[in-house]
């Protein structure tokens, strides 16, 4: 199950291809940081207000990755992938991104499950502003929750059952014993 930000935003338009943001794309940008700012300055008014939006949505869909990055370090499936378009100063800005996170239960072991889900929940609900799917990872996550806990409810209940019958086992066991043990003081009284 993947945790994406939402790239609904106006004017805004999602690149076909998805990257991971790496060392060597950040020293391109660096080295084009004189050839930007000059061409920033060149741009008409509707250009840079469109690259401001560009510049605040890079910077918000990579706060929001970072914040399920950071919650679910032990869940997450390598990095923040990101989802990148081209601005009118032709640098690459993130419109959207994911991060994948590790939703699976561990067979008979319905204490770690509820565990985990919690974790799921946490990171998914990590962002300050989670996304639909974000609510979506949250929610299957609760179920996920439910199901552990109905889990460790019926092993608990077969385990009062299991007790009790035990019991009841011993008890008759114990029945013969106190009849004769009744009958014996009757008959020692008589």
């Amino acid at each position: 199950m993947e945790i994406s930000t939402s790239t609904n935003r106006p004017n805004l338009q999602a690149s076909p291809y998805r990257s991971k943001t790496t060392s060597a794309s950040t020293k391109q940008e660096d080295a084009s940081d004189n050839k930007s700012s000059r061409a920033v300055q060149e741009l008409s008014a509707e250009e840079q207000r469109q690259l401001q939006q560009l510049k605040n949505r890079d910077r918000e869909v990579r706060a929001h990755e970072q914040a399920h990055l950071a919650a679910g370090r032990e869940l997450v499936r390598g990095g923040a992938s990101f989802t990148y378009q081209k601005g009118p100063d032709g640098r690459q800005y993130a419109v959207g991104g994911e991060v994948t996170i590790d939703t699976s239960k561990k067979p008979n072991d319905p204490e770690h499950n509820l565990h985990k889900a919690g974790r799921i929940r946490d990171t998914a609900l990590a962002p300050k502003d989670p996304s639909a799917q974000d609510r979506r990872v949250a929610s299957h996550a609760s179920q996920m929750a439910l199901e552990a806990q109905q889990e460790i409810l019926e092993i608990e209940r077969l385990g009062k059952t299991e007790e009790r019958a035990e019991t009841s086992v011993n008890n008759e066991a114990d029945a013969p014993t106190q009849a004769t043990n009744t009958a014996q003081a009757i008959d020692y009284f008589v």
